[in-house]
């Protein structure tokens, strides 16, 4: 029978989330959700995992994801997002992704220790598959390489969302409409930050400042570009 430990805080939430697995990584998604005030379900199979966040979580069971009516007692497909971070026993994490799926989660965003594991998640449904510590190194060398991208997020293998701060005077006090970033650099710009101004909606007509950051869509070569023209001296 599942055991289930109820936080008392009740707290007011956008969407609710269901974690399977509070290692590492399920832990600390854990904590950042809780800091969001989001409504939060903390699954996993080991009793000591469960009490650590019984006063972290919204709820905290004790419950084996591998087994699909145990998902359907705690009504698993009710939640907006449920994220298994299950570490390094990839039969489990398969399995609880399975279950999830047949049992008509929505949005169902897993963690994959390699390659393999990711590509079998793909082909079981996963809607979104992260590779943390593989993720993390791209981060340290992008950052190394390119120190003006601030920021980034792959959007597909071949799409970029990037955060680029403007250091090369001949793109400053210039208009987005004269810089003609979509013909000259094949980019987007859909966001101007200025310290603590964010311009989500930029015109033709807003200028560009030195030390600005641009938030710009592209291929990742075409961002790579832009970012070294844009700070290049």
């Amino acid at each position: 029978m599942d055991k289930f430990r109820k936080k008392n805080t009740v707290t007011r939430a956008d969407e609710n989330y269901a974690i399977i697995g509070l290692g590492k990584f399920g832990g600390a998604l854990c904590r950042e959700l809780a800091a969001a005030h989001q409504d939060t379900l903390a699954i996993d199979t080991k009793e000591k995992l469960v009490n650590k966040y019984m006063n972290v979580a919204n709820k905290a069971v004790i419950a084996d994801a591998q087994d699909e009516e145990a998902l359907r007692k705690l009504n698993i497909a009710s939640f907006d997002h449920v994220f298994i971070t299950i570490g390094s026993d990839i039969q489990a994490s398969v399995l609880s992704a399975l279950n999830c799926k047949d049992l008509g989660v929505k949005d169902l965003i897993c963690k994959a220790q390699d390659r393999s594991h990711a590509r079998i998640l793909e082909r079981i449904g996963a809607d979104q598959i992260v590779q943390p510590e593989s993720d993390m190194a791209k981060r340290i060398i992008m950052h190394h390489r390119q120190p003006h991208i601030i920021d980034y997020l792959d959007l597909s293998a071949d799409v970029t969302l990037a955060e680029v701060q403007v250091t090369n005077k001949k793109y400053t006090e210039r208009t987005l409409g004269e810089l003609s970033l979509r013909n000259k650099f094949d980019v987007n710009a859909i966001a101007i930050i200025q310290q603590d101004n964010v311009n989500v909606y930029p015109e033709a007509r807003s200028i560009i400042h030195f030390g600005d950051t641009l938030a710009v869509i592209g291929s990742v070569d075409a961002v790579n570009k832009f970012d070294e023209k844009f700070n290049s001296q």
